[in-house]
């Protein structure tokens, strides 16, 4: 595949790209380069993180990418995760691995990575530390969303080491692309700053779509430069249920979130059920059917998103009959991820210990 081609299938996956001719550079002179995205093991893990993630790390594998996934076990002790308790940790990372193993990821090309194997190598803690001293507190207190956590959220001195890890993470990892969500963009741009200071390279951020989460979106005015003020939507959270479809929800429990989730007749901003029709199932579909009784117009083939949009918008498919369909595709793409952890021992232990667990900010 050529450069032109293999940039095309990276920017499928970009919502926002640190810099396009960065990435071209990169892609004329490496056939293979690494990309990475990190999780903490901090419970059930949702669709955005098993069946999207699984898209998108295809499309960088496809490109050529060896992808490394990044189980950040530290990360989450240093985060306070599963109540600090790093064993819990571990155990639930080796559930993220079962998922992302029948989430539909092209395993051949990924390389699963864990944090707690080389935090033993003094040549990490010397990245850290090498971060740290080119880094202002007042910097890495602005990185606080890449742990979930606001500004003033960032208490414990764990929480302060955290940007610096995530940072030296990528010089360790040989990571030549940060292929992480617009969550994670503050870190990935201090790396591309501190990288050549510290003799290393400036990574390319590939930032990926962050899925709205099936409750109404709640809004925060920020003011501007301008002075005008500006709305964020809050997204998914795993500490609202309701909020996320898991990987391993049954079939009923996905139709009852679904069911009661955000989806205003016509309006086509802000709605999770056609995020969850763009970003998952047309990626896994070439076509959907929306089926209907005749009296309401009969079943409805659509071939493109952009067809359904405009479908919707106009107030020819109601809100039920698309939830209906979404139910029946994220259901059907969950199958074998459910048959899994019914049918292996191991798999379903670790999803009943997961289970248990409180999940902790």
């Amino acid at each position: 595949m050529n450069p032109d081609k293999r940039l095309d299938l990276i920017k499928e996956v970009g919502e926002e790209i640190v810099t396009e001719e960065d990435l071209k550079k990169l892609l004329r002179e490496k056939k293979h380069p690494i990309a990475y995205d990190g999780f903490e093991p901090s419970g059930k893990i949702h669709i955005a993180q098993g069946l999207m993630r699984a898209i998108n790390v295809n499309r960088m594998t496809n490109a050529g990418c060896h992808f490394k996934m990044l189980v950040a076990d530290w990360h989450g002790w240093a985060n306070n995760k599963m109540g600090g308790d790093l064993e819990k940790i571990k155990t639930v990372g080796k559930y993220l691995i079962e998922v992302w193993k029948v989430a539909g990821m092209d395993l051949d090309n990924v390389e699963f990575v864990w944090v707690s194997d080389y935090v033993k190598d003094d040549e990490y803690w010397k990245k850290v530390m090498q971060v740290a001293r080119n880094t202002t507190v007042k910097r890495i207190l602005r990185c606080g969303q890449i742990m979930g956590r606001k500004e003033g959220e960032v208490q414990q001195s764990s929480q302060i080491m955290y940007p610096c890890m995530q940072t030296a993470d990528i010089f360790y990892l040989d990571a030549d692309i940060c292929q992480l969500g617009m969550d994670q963009r503050k870190v990935n741009v201090l790396a591309r700053e501190v990288g050549p200071k510290l003799g290393y390279w400036k990574p390319v951020i590939v930032s990926h779509h962050m899925l709205m989460g099936l409750t109404p979106p709640k809004f925060h005015l920020l003011p501007t430069q301008s002075g005008e003020d500006r709305t964020i939507e809050l997204k998914m959270s795993k500490s609202i249920p309701d909020s996320s479809i898991f990987m391993t929800d049954p079939e009923q429990e996905v139709k009852r979130k679904i069911a009661k989730a955000y989806c205003p007749p016509k309006v086509t901003r802000e709605n999770p059920i056609l995020e969850y029709m763009k970003y998952i199932i047309f990626e896994k579909y070439e076509k959907i059917m929306i089926e209907r009784d005749k009296k309401f117009g009969g079943d409805l083939e659509i071939r493109s998103y952009m067809e359904l949009e405009k479908l919707f918008a106009e107030g020819r498919i109601h809100p039920m009959d698309l939830k209906d369909a979404t139910v029946r595709y994220i259901n059907e793409l969950l199958g074998p991820v459910r048959k899994h952890f019914d049918k292996n021992k191991k798999a379903k232990e670790l999803m009943e210990f997961v289970k248990k667990q409180q999940v902790t900010r």
